[in-house]
């Protein structure tokens, strides 16, 4: 064989194992053998057709080129034909078009996803297109570490990141409905137990199997937006990955756009465009993580002082002593329904018609404002800053005080022993070892006041059923002393549908006359979700709440009732609006003029019906007040400065 003919094979022979192919009809010497992988020095036009198809068709593609990765091609075996060399086959290839424009949304629905998450407000309020109208700085930060790492590390950034951020919008969403429902941002250190009674909470208002589908479908959304976020950010990280150039550009432009807009104190919609939200979230969750830790703290030194928790009980309430004492809890009963003009009207002639029937049977009443230590919910919390004289706002301190010895107004009239202390609480529906705490000798919850008709979605039984109870259970027997009892109203309670109507006293029975009544109302869901509707149902649940409350004083009481009845909290948002006041309405009724004497300088409105310029205490200070009206020297003023009622 000559020299030029010998070259001229292994120049055939070099083709082959470098994907240029063989031409056809030719056969190379020798047995096949596997040639080493080496760098692709060249591909023949099939193979540059189908590489190029595949980026152009999937963007996004896990095939790394340039910076990010070496392009190698394994040879085929020598003597290999070309028909049988690796070709890359799939639906891609074959519908070019369609996959480009899955690729695409996929990688433009991931971009969204992630800047969604990085501009999501924390209220219902702030969610429109404006809030989206900002350059977040956590994307640039973001966007520049990826683009700086090598493959691997950078998939391992990109997916922890992602989970990160899938866990902040989770957060940011339970803030969403904290600040609908309660008025306030989720706490990460306390307020998990609370997605617990939201649980029990579904469970009374749409049934047990309805609460069970949306639980679970919570849950699965909460999963799903984790992987999904760790999935969008990596999938952003390729496309940068595999156009390196153009990402740098964009966010080298991106960033000065940033720098410049924060300097300039540029604003869209009255927030800055140069965001950095997510980072002042994160920043904002952390100082309320150790705010709570060292509140705690404090909290349990402020609960150990109590200005009467050494007072004698032959020196506590001596300007009671004789009267049967009804302190009473509206559900939701708030400013608002005393104010808002969508509410008030009906509401405001309820307490108007409620004040002259209680003067013309001989009562007298006075009424304030106080605010309270919760909103839109958390009822147990506004109960015990009332009775305790503590600003107990949280669940950590009401678990803290509930497990010490502070005296409540309740306990104070179970230590005087003069009289006999109950609770009627249909509101709960299972173990409530707080009774102790309060000093209430027996505890009425809704197993116990023998109820027999049908649940107002989340209230147990109507108001009048449970006030027809307690007269059946304890205030119409005969005692050998005064009672003093703590009843918890709840017809008024969210959702507002169906409500009870008002029968005559005769008919209540064992509550199974509600059937109709409760068949006849309205849906929840029809209530709930219209904003009109909701407000004209809230209203007409206070009013069915103060008159079956006002009927009984006016059937079963005597001269020597006397009634305290309040709200717990105002309704929430979408009821009270928007940056609404915690101002809830506190009454005193009495037929003892001598009662309502020993508060006169309080300065509280006549009626039942408070008005603007009446006073506003905070719902701590009340328990001290009310201590020393009643105690041996009355009108005496405020009880010395206690640190128990600073918030």
């Amino acid at each position: 064989m000559s020299r030029q003919s010998s070259s001229r094979q292994r120049s055939e022979s070099d083709k082959g194992t470098t994907g240029e192919g063989l031409t056809e009809g030719s056969s190379p010497e020798g047995p096949p053998e596997r040639t080493p992988d080496v760098p692709a020095q060249g591909r023949d036009d099939a193979g540059e057709r189908d590489t190029a198809a595949a980026q152009v068709a999937d963007p996004a593609a896990d095939v790394d080129t340039g910076a990010d990765a070496q392009t190698t091609v394994t040879g085929p075996l020598v003597g290999t034909a070309p028909d049988v060399a690796p070709i890359r086959k799939g639906w891609r290839a074959k519908y070019p078009v369609v996959a480009r424009t899955v690729a695409w949304t996929v990688t433009g629905l991931s971009l969204a996803f992630v800047f969604i998450a990085l501009l999501l407000p924390t209220k219902l309020t702030l969610l429109e297109p404006s809030a989206f109208m900002r350059i977040p700085v956590e994307g640039i930060f973001g966007a520049t570490l990826l683009l700086m790492l090598p493959t691997m590390a950078r998939r391992v950034v990109a997916v922890l990141g992602g989970a990160v951020l899938g866990a902040l919008t989770i957060l940011n969403l339970l803030d969403i409905g904290f600040n609908e429902f309660l008025g306030r941002g989720f706490n990460v250190v306390l307020d998990w137990i609370l997605l617990d009674d939201a649980e029990s909470y579904l469970k009374d208002s749409v049934g047990g199997t309805a609460a069970t589908v949306a639980v679970i479908g919570v849950v699965v959304l909460a999963v799903a937006l984790v992987v999904l976020m760790a999935l969008a950010v990596l999938r952003v990280s390729n496309v940068m990955a595999r156009n390196t150039a153009v990402a740098t550009r964009t966010t080298l432009v991106l960033g000065t756009v940033w720098v410049m807009c924060a300097a300039l104190g540029v604003q869209v919609a009255g927030a800055p465009f140069a965001s950095r939200s997510t980072t002042a979230l994160v920043q904002d969750r952390a100082e309320r993580v150790r705010k709570t830790i060292r509140d705690e703290r404090e909290f349990a030194k402020v609960a150990a002082v109590d200005t009467y928790g050494d007072t004698p009980g032959d020196q506590l309430l001596t300007g009671l002593r004789g009267k049967d004492m009804i302190f009473t809890f509206i559900e939701s009963y708030g400013r608002s329904a005393i104010e808002d003009p969508a509410i008030a009207p009906g509401v405001d002639k309820t307490l108007k018609n409620a004040t002259k029937r209680l003067n013309k049977a001989g009562f007298a009443s006075k009424s304030g404002w106080l605010t309270s230590a919760t909103y839109g919910g958390s009822s147990w919390l506004g109960h015990s800053t009332f009775l305790t004289g503590l600003w107990i706002d949280n669940q950590n301190r009401y678990r803290t005080v509930t497990a010490g010895d502070h005296m409540s107004i309740t306990r104070a009239f179970q230590r005087t022993g003069a009289w006999r202390t109950v609770g009627i609480m249909p509101g709960v529906q299972k173990a409530w070892p707080e009774g102790k705490f309060y000093g209430l000798d027996h505890v009425y919850d809704s197993r116990e006041l023998g109820y027999k008709g049908p649940k107002f979605s989340w209230s147990t039984m109507p108001d009048q059923y449970a006030l027809k109870a307690f007269e059946r259970l304890e205030h119409g027997k005969k005692h050998d002393k005064p009672l003093m009892s703590q009843i918890i109203l709840t017809s008024s309670h969210q959702p507002w549908a169906p409500i009870p109507k008002t029968i005559p006293w005769s008919q209540v029975g064992d509550g199974s006359v509600y059937k109709a009544i409760q068949k006849a109302g309205k849906k929840p869901a029809d209530v709930f979700t219209d904003s009109t509707k909701v407000k004209t149902e809230y209203g007409r649940s206070i009013q069915y709440s103060v008159n079956s409350l006002i009927d009984y004083v006016l059937k079963y009481g005597d001269k020597n009732t006397v009634l305290v009845f309040l709200g717990d909290h105002q309704p929430l948002a979408r009821v009270s609006g928007d940056n609404a006041s915690r101002d809830v309405p506190v009454s005193i009724v009495a037929h003892d003029k001598a009662v309502l004497d020993r508060i006169s300088h309080w300065n509280w409105d006549d009626g039942l019906m408070p008005g603007a310029k009446a006073p506003v205490w905070k719902m701590s200070s009340f328990r001290d007040r009310f201590l020393d009206a009643y105690g041996p020297n009355p009108g005496g003023g405020t009880a010395p400065a206690s640190p128990s009622a600073k918030r």
